[in-house]
């Protein structure tokens, strides 16, 4: 295997880990208990604010933002190393502009896959919004900035953060669908769009009973 391949996969398992750095665990076990026994039980920022208060879900929730950040920022900074540097010989049918973004759409599903299989929890893990919003962020802030404005919307009217989630990761689908962005980043968001409501199946089910907590509730209240 050549050694541009090698440092492409090197760089996509440095995404895995970046989004599987298990950022409510870590809170949770700063203050003596394992979040995984508490609230919903989910390593998430929604779980860290019902167990651990406001600062802490707030800080879980801007590591988790950048966990996706900083996988596209590592695959796209290593493919401008790669093609521009002399370490490595390139494939001939490859050009930066043409495989930079399959790259990164890869390193985007790494890091989603790494918070919700992550290798620190024996390959469980949160549902990837947080770390999701991040990784569109970096590839097209105003689809993010669009999916975030459809989840705010719907937390200030029902209070559901799951709903708001699902919401989100569907409008994040249409606008990346509408905007012209590459394939790769279509693909990309398309996936994890679809990853994260399927990791919500449990809340659907809750959704559709009329149980689902709101906002400020226990998962049982």
């Amino acid at each position: 295997m050549s050694a541009f391949w090698i440092a492409t996969m090197a760089g996509w398992a440095g995404a895995y880990l970046f989004g599987s750095i298990p950022t409510a665990y870590l809170a949770g076990r700063i203050y003596g208990l394992d979040i995984r026994e508490h609230g919903s039980r989910s390593v998430g920022a929604t779980n860290a604010l019902r167990v651990l208060g406001r600062g802490p879900a707030l800080v879980v929730l801007l590591v988790d933002v950048l966990k996706g950040v900083a996988a596209i920022v590592l695959v796209r900074g290593l493919c401008f190393q790669l093609f521009n540097g002399t370490l490595v010989t390139l494939p001939p049918a490859l050009d930066q502009h043409g495989w930079t973004p399959w790259a990164v759409g890869i390193a985007g599903l790494a890091a989603l896959l790494g918070h919700s299989r992550s290798i620190w929890l024996r390959f469980s893990g949160g549902k990837s919004v947080a770390t999701g919003l991040g990784v569109v962020l970096a590839i097209s802030w105003p689809v993010a900035m669009g999916a975030l404005a459809v989840f705010g919307v719907a937390i200030a009217l029902v209070r559901i953060v799951s709903l708001g989630s699902i919401l989100a990761a569907l409008t994040a689908i249409l606008l990346i669908c509408s905007l012209g962005q590459p394939m790769p980043y279509r693909l990309l968001v398309v996936a994890g769009g679809l990853h994260i409501v399927a990791r919500h199946r449990a809340n659907i089910g809750r959704l559709l009973a009329g149980t689902e907590p709101r906002l400020g509730q226990s998962p049982g209240g």
